[in-house]
C-alpha cells in the first residue's frame, strides 16, 4: 500500500484551513510549542514582530488593540531593580512602601500622593497594558492589579534619588478592567547611564493584594522601539538621556540582551502631542 507523505507546513496549512475555529488552531499549535517554535511567541533574541510594526509616525493614531500570538507566552520574570518603591528595601527615610501610600490607586501618576506635592515633567505617555491569564487559554484577567513604576526625565526615581526622596510620583496601582486592561498617565521616561529605557511594574492576583509585595505573581520591565527613543529624547529636558542612550543597546543591557519579543511595547503618537504605548502581559494566575 503506498502512503502519502506531507510536510509539517502541509499538515499546518490544512489544519488552519480546516473548520476549526482559530481558536482551537492556536491551542493545537500552543500544546506543541515545546517542539514547534511559533513566530512572535518566544522570548528569543531578535526583532518580533510587534517590534516590526511598531509606530511613531507624526500624529499618527494606529490601533491600540494587543492581543496577539504572543499573549500566550508567560512575560518573563525580570529584576525589580534598587528601585522598588514597593517595601522590600530602604531609602535614606526607612522602608521604601509606595503601595501603602493613601491616593497610590490611580491612573494618573505624574503628581505625587499622600502629602507630597511634586510634579513630573515631560512628554505625555499613556501606558496601556492588556492582562491576559495563560493558564485560562489566555483569558483577560479582568481584577487582577498593577504597581508599575520608572525614572523621570532626568532618570531619577522618586523615594530613592536626591532631591526627589519624599516624592512618589511615577509610580501607581491599577486594577484591571473587565478586559484585562490597566491603564496609566505618566511622563515619557528618561535614560540613565547603563541601562536601555524600561519601565518596572509587578502583577497581583487582585487588588486587595496589591498592598502587599509579597503577594505578587510577576515582576517584569518592557521597552520602547528605538526610533521612539530617539525621537523622544529630542526633546526640552531629556539632553542627558541622549548621550546615554548612545552608550548602550538592548544587545547589552543586562534586562533584555536576551530578546525583547515579549517586552517590547507597540506605540504610537509624536513626541510633541505625546505617546501611547501598548502591551499584552501574559502571566499564570
Amino acid at each position: 500500500m503506498s502512503h502519502h507523505h506531507t510536510t509539517l507546513a502541509d499538515d499546518l496549512a490544512t489544519m488552519l484551513n480546516s473548520a476549526a475555529s482559530r481558536r482551537q488552531s492556536l491551542r493545537w499549535l500552543l500544546a506543541g510549542a515545546a517542539a514547534i517554535p511559533l513566530a512572535g511567541c518566544g522570548g528569543g533574541e531578535g526583532e518580533s514582530a510587534s517590534t516590526a510594526s511598531s509606530s511613531t509616525g507624526s500624529g499618527g493614531t494606529g490601533s491600540t488593540g494587543t492581543t496577539t500570538a504572543a499573549a500566550c507566552s508567560v512575560i518573563p520574570e525580570e529584576t525589580g531593580g534598587p528601585y522598588p518603591g514597593d517595601g522590600t528595601n530602604r531609602n535614606s527615610n526607612g522602608v521604601a512602601n509606595a503601595l501603602v501610600l493613601s491616593g497610590i490607586v490611580r491612573s494618573d501618576i505624574r503628581a505625587s500622593v499622600a502629602g507630597a506635592t511634586g510634579v513630573a515633567q515631560g512628554i505625555p505617555l499613556t501606558i496601556r497594558l492588556q492582562l491576559v491569564n495563560v493558564g485560562a487559554n489566555c483569558a483577560a484577567a479582568a481584577g487582577a492589579a498593577v504597581y508599575l513604576w520608572h525614572c523621570t526625565r532626568e532618570g531619577g526615581y522618586s523615594m530613592y534619588s536626591n532631591g526627589i526622596v519624599n516624592e512618589n510620583y511615577l509610580r501607581g496601582v491599577q486594577e484591571a478592567d473587565s478586559q484585562g486592561v490597566v491603564t496609566f498617565q505618566t511622563i515619557f521616561p528618561g535614560c540613565y547611564d547603563g541601562r536601555m529605557p524600561h519601565v518596572h511594574f509587578e502583577v497581583y492576583p487582585t487588588l486587595a493584594k496589591a498592598g502587599s509585595a509579597s503577594n505578587r505573581v510577576k515582576t517584569s520591565q518592557f521597552t520602547f522601539p528605538l526610533t521612539t527613543m530617539n525621537e523622544a529624547y529630542g526633546s526640552s529636558g531629556y539632553a542627558t538621556s541622549v548621550s546615554n542612550l548612545a552608550r548602550i543597546s538592548f544587545a547589552t543591557d543586562n534586562v533584555f540582551s536576551d530578546g525583547t519579543a515579549l517586552q517590547m511595547a507597540s506605540v504610537t503618537g509624536n513626541a510633541t502631542q505625546g505617546y501611547v504605548a501598548t502591551l499584552t502581559v501574559g502571566v499564570s494566575l
